[in-house]
């Protein structure tokens, strides 16, 4: 996997993927893009995500809605690593199991997220969730 980011002024900067895919970053505490350490949470939540509705659909769950609430804490110091980050998931659908759900979130948090997994080995994460019909 590779990657660039190519400043563009100020402290903006533009991410694109090995896939060709592009994100725009701004390092003056978000005021034109997310933050790097926002890029971060978001990235944590969008892995843990995609892990928690493919496992649902296989279980057939009919899920139709998946948010993730992030709230996180960092060091006082530089640097301001996280040092704590819960993720809390709400997830919708017609007759969605708990235990279904229950199940995807902890898979994901203990096998299948990368990002989640990486972060664990020095950030405090932890997880909830809820579950909605619609």
């Amino acid at each position: 996997m590779q990657g660039k980011v190519r400043w563009c002024g100020d402290l903006t900067f533009l991410g694109t993927s090995d896939s060709g895919h592009q994100v725009v970053m701004d390092g003056n505490s978000g005021g034109k893009a997310p933050s790097p350490m926002e890029m971060v949470l978001l990235s944590t939540a969008s892995c843990s995500s995609v892990d928690v509705v493919n496992i649902l659909e296989k279980a057939r769950q009919a899920v139709n809605g998946c948010e993730v609430e992030i709230k996180a804490q960092r060091a006082d110091s530089v640097p301001a690593v996280f040092t704590a980050i819960h993720l809390h998931f709400i997830v919708s659908g017609a007759n969605v199991g708990e235990s279904h759900v229950e199940r995807a979130v902890k898979l994901s948090a203990e096998k299948y997220c990368s990002v989640s997994i990486m972060l664990g080995h020095s950030v405090e994460i932890s997880h909830s969730y809820e579950v909605k019909s619609s």
